[in-house]
């Protein structure tokens, strides 16, 4: 009886496996050592490279940098003592320091695949690809560190990001802000309400509509930012 017993455990267990790995919780991926290097671009919360453009009351609590383009359009309060830098030598060190660092981030090795709609799921430090777009459209994501304060996420987008309305990236576990990278290889659109966290190094343009929000940094390689009565704040 106890040898029967001991069978039937033994044949659940995989099936209570399956139950476990069939909610929207993503384990870990490959370790990563160290956040990304943003040099000089670490201090502006707003980069871009052809113009910026903003409508309606946007606060921004870090640096404004644009470079080598010209036009600054609707200029966002700058809060917390940040510097607008406007076809400068400091605008232009901090787009050449942002291409190091996109290119540091897409270069990472080792990245665990993910596809499609991140919303509803959980997870912990590490490197993710997607071959595609990603999006955060079903349910909120959480970035949980689980009790390690240094842990560092980093997302490799071949394609879009797009955070649909009043969707949250929420931190856990210690999670920081600062220790979370997106990189981009096309554009990225938060939408209305929505609340994003981490650096955001889009190839293409990023853009906030109505009362989105950032724990992070928004920085544009190769195109412009897109600001409507916004809270961008420099992590």
């Amino acid at each position: 009886m106890k040898k029967l017993i001991g069978l039937f455990v033994m044949a659940l267990i995989p099936a209570v496996w399956m139950v476990g790995c069939a909610n929207n919780t993503t384990g870990p991926a490959a370790t990563v050592r160290d956040p990304i290097n943003l040099a000089s671009a670490a201090s502006f919360a707003v980069l871009a490279h052809t113009q910026i453009t903003n409508s309606g009351p946007t606060t921004i609590c870090g640096d404004l940098g644009l470079s080598p383009g010209t036009l600054v359009s609707g200029g966002p309060v700058l809060s917390c003592g940040g510097v607008s830098h406007v076809t400068d030598t400091a605008a232009a060190q901090a787009q050449a320091d942002l291409t190091i660092a996109y290119n540091d981030a897409a270069g990472r090795t080792s990245p665990a695949l993910v596809a499609g709609n991140l919303g509803g799921k959980t997870y912990y430090p590490g490197l993710y690809k997607s071959t595609s777009g990603l999006a955060i459209s079903s349910g909120d994501l959480t970035l949980d560190a689980q009790g390690n304060a240094n842990g560092v996420f980093i997302f490799q987008i071949a394609s879009t990001l797009i955070v649909s309305s009043a969707r949250q990236v929420i931190l856990a576990g210690g999670a920081k802000a600062a220790n979370v990278y997106w990189q981009v290889g096309s554009y990225c659109s938060v939408d209305t309400t929505a609340s994003m966290v981490g650096t955001i190094m889009a190839h293409n343009q990023i853009t906030f509509n109505t009362g989105a929000v950032l724990a992070g940094r928004a920085l544009s390689q190769i195109d412009q930012v897109t600001m409507l009565t916004n809270t961008i704040t420099k992590p």
